[in-house]
């Protein structure tokens, strides 16, 4: 029995397709898992880092929205869609609602 031919046999039995198939969308599920939660954790960092930067200026309120502001538009000019002053605020919003149960997150190893 040559290569080719156990090939051809296997491509045309339906489980190995099925099997293939299940793998693959299974990969799919747990890359978009992955990514998400990365994007979690990316965004908690970014509000940790806003919130600290924020509490060493004097003027807090007016301090804070200009930050914002500008933070904006460098990211959004770099980056794309997302880094509006709003989402910003989110952002700021997810660190101070979980920084009490959230520690540390994998990503805080590489921010300065």
């Amino acid at each position: 029995m040559n290569f080719w031919h156990i090939r051809r046999n296997d491509m045309e039995n339906p489980n190995l397709y099925a099997k293939i198939a299940e793998l693959i969308e299974l990969a799919r599920r747990q890359v978009i898992t992955a990514v998400n939660t990365t994007m979690v954790y990316t965004y908690f960092e970014i509000g940790r880092m806003v919130v600290e930067d924020e509490q060493q200026g004097q003027h807090r309120a007016t301090y804070g929205k200009q930050v914002l502001k500008e933070l904006s538009k460098k990211l959004s000019k770099e980056f794309g869609k997302g880094f509006s002053s709003d989402n910003l605020e989110r952002m700021k919003k997810l660190y101070i609602l979980y920084s009490n149960s959230i520690s540390a997150t994998p990503l805080r190893k590489f921010t300065l």
